[in-house]
């Protein structure tokens, strides 16, 4: 069936998160399928409901007289959608409650007319102040074990931290120094009517004040300028990369801080970025293109790395290793319902197998830079830890202008209106030491 209202499409997307479906392997596909003028207002009811989900479920509850059944999830979402565009967006209340209610038929699911009318104009009556009988994870939109995690971990920034985590995320740029320098292109964009600020933490970054589509951005397509966060652009500074040197990015997709190594130092014997994924390695071929960075693409599980990758052939690692994402649930709000508890043991393992299977990789002398996007520290301080018991090594101090210092290494959080939460470890194998076979895995 050919969905045509943003808020039955919206409903429908998130009932597929809910039934396991990740909004990265899906939700382009599903906007493509709606008039482009509904697009923006579809995104944002996705979006926003997500991160707000763990709350919009607890209170739509206090509507309900009694949970709704499973196959009717997408019910469930369209009353959430219709609770957070009331509290959220500027559209009038009673074109919320006709829309939303509307949605059902597009549903199949017009028994729920009644249903969804009625929660909605309870809600309309609702002392917005009145949060009685709601738990206090959800009044963080938070799941109840991410709550539990980062309140014990991180007590003095966990308000900062839940507050970026149902914000949107703002728009960063970073400017390819090998075509201008920021301070021009920050002249460049104010011509173009578009406001920037520069970040004096990066020396490539700006983040502009309202975000735009990229197509709107001066010089992008001629690779002047992409789109990364500001966190994501501390890890070339801290690989450091050297002329004469060979570079090996082992999770590369979508490419951009392959081609950030690549912007600032021109003069490396090779950059070769790697990814598992087939598919995505599309899109490093695209940014290449388009920032006329020359690299080697090529597919390969970084646990278990091809044979052409040669021993001892790389002066340098960027592992940017897959893992929960609880440092950018923002840009990935679908984290909020796909992550559990039980996930976190999963990861570390996939995180500790990655690295043993790039430190043979690494030259006598080199360094690997161990990053994730989460702000756990049973993916990023206890997985080094891990490692440093298995292999001989040196854990080199890190230090950014933002974040935390951590047991081994930094994390940056999530800010509202500035960086992401990711992990930073660098890590240096030592002269003159052999290579430890990697422990045999059950």
């Amino acid at each position: 069936m050919t969905m045509r209202s943003p808020r039955a499409t919206a409903a429908r997307t998130i009932s597929r998160v809910l039934g396991g479906e990740s909004l990265n392997h899906f939700f382009r596909d599903t906007l493509s399928q709606i008039s482009e003028k509904r697009r923006p207002l579809c995104r944002e009811l996705v979006y926003g409901t997500l991160r707000e989900w763990p709350y919009l479920v607890a209170l739509s509850a206090q509507y309900l007289d009694r949970p709704l059944h499973r196959k009717d999830q997408d019910v469930l979402a369209l009353i959430c959608i219709g609770i957070y565009e009331l509290d959220h967006l500027r559209t009038p209340a009673h074109a919320v409650v006709s829309e939303t209610v509307g949605g059902t038929r597009e549903l199949n699911k017009q028994w729920a007319k009644g249903l969804v009318n009625g929660v909605l104009r309870a809600h309309q009556r609702r002392d917005p102040n009145n949060k009685e009988g709601i738990s206090t994870s959800a009044l963080h939109a938070l799941p109840q074990w991410l709550f539990e995690s980062l309140i014990h971990q991180y007590p003095e920034q966990f308000l900062q931290i839940a507050t970026a985590a149902r914000s949107k995320a703002p728009m960063a740029l970073r400017v390819n120094r090998r075509q201008a320098g920021r301070d021009r292109y920050t002249t460049i964009l104010a011509e173009a009517g578009i406001g920037a600020e520069s970040e004096h933490a990066c020396e490539d970054g700006l983040v502009l004040t309202t975000p735009v589509d990229v197509g709107a951005l001066p010089y992008f397509a001629e690779g002047w300028v992409s789109v990364q966060d500001l966190a994501a652009q501390f890890a070339a500074g801290l690989l450091s990369p050297q002329s004469g040197e060979r570079i090996l990015d082992a999770c590369a997709a979508p490419g951009g801080k392959a081609c950030h190594i690549s912007e600032q130092q021109p003069q490396l014997v090779e950059l070769v970025a790697m990814d598992i994924s087939e598919s995505r390695l599309q899109l490093i071929h695209e940014n290449s293109k388009r920032l006329r960075l020359p690299m080697t693409v090529l597919v390969g599980d970084a646990s278990a790395p091809p044979e052409t990758l040669e021993p001892e052939s790389f002066d340098a690692i960027l592992a940017d290793v897959p893992c929960s994402a609880t440092g950018v649930i923002r840009r990935n709000p679908d984290v909020k319902i796909l992550r559990q508890a039980n996930d976190i043991a999963f990861f570390a393992d996939q995180q500790f197998a990655i690295l043993q299977g790039l430190w043979p990789l690494l030259k006598p002398g080199g360094r690997l830079l161990y990053v994730t996007c989460s702000v756990l520290r049973a993916e990023n301080d206890d997985v080094i830890a891990r490692f440093t018991r298995d292999q001989q090594m040196n854990v080199a101090g890190v230090a950014l202008p933002t974040g935390i210092a951590t047991e081994h290494g930094w994390q940056t959080l999530p800010k509202p209106h500035s960086t992401d939460g990711l992990f930073f470890s660098l890590v240096e194998k030592p002269s003159g030491l052999p290579n430890r076979a990697p422990a045999q895995r059950k």
